[in-house]
């Protein structure tokens, strides 16, 4: 029944912001920006794989805070990358907010090496190399 995953979808209180780091850091790649009717701006940024949506509301909208333990939600997003040291050199370099350094995977059946940073919303976003089969 399902053919693929299509999009993940959140809400930015900045739109420039949050293209200067998805696009021009993490290098995903703009495939539609435009705005609707009720004056939101909206985005799609190809991931290689599956899109992220990001929705830009007139009013702005305030930071993301991190999900509670044991309650239910999305704790981050992922992105795989060639190498976690050097993409989270760069964007320490960048200033990106840190939330935790590279270190090896817990669930090393799957993934090798990960770290976390923060989108400019407060979003957790993973960076991860695959575990070689």
């Amino acid at each position: 029944m399902i053919k693929g995953f299509e999009h993940v979808g959140m809400v930015t209180g900045d739109m420039d912001r949050s293209l200067a780091f998805y696009r021009d850091l993490l290098g995903l790649r703009l495939h539609l920006r435009k705005t609707m009717a009720n004056g939101t701006d909206v985005v799609f940024l190809d991931a290689g794989g599956g899109m992220l949506e990001i929705f830009a509301p007139p009013g702005g909208a305030s930071r993301s805070t991190d999900l509670p333990a044991a309650t239910s939600g999305v704790l981050h997003i992922t992105f795989v990358v060639e190498s976690v040291d050097e993409s989270f050199a760069s964007l320490e370099a960048a200033g990106v907010e840190i939330k935790e350094r590279p270190r090896a995977a817990v669930n090393s059946e799957v993934l090798k090496r990960v770290a976390f940073v923060r989108d400019p919303n407060g979003i957790i976003v993973e960076l991860a190399e695959r575990a070689t089969s």
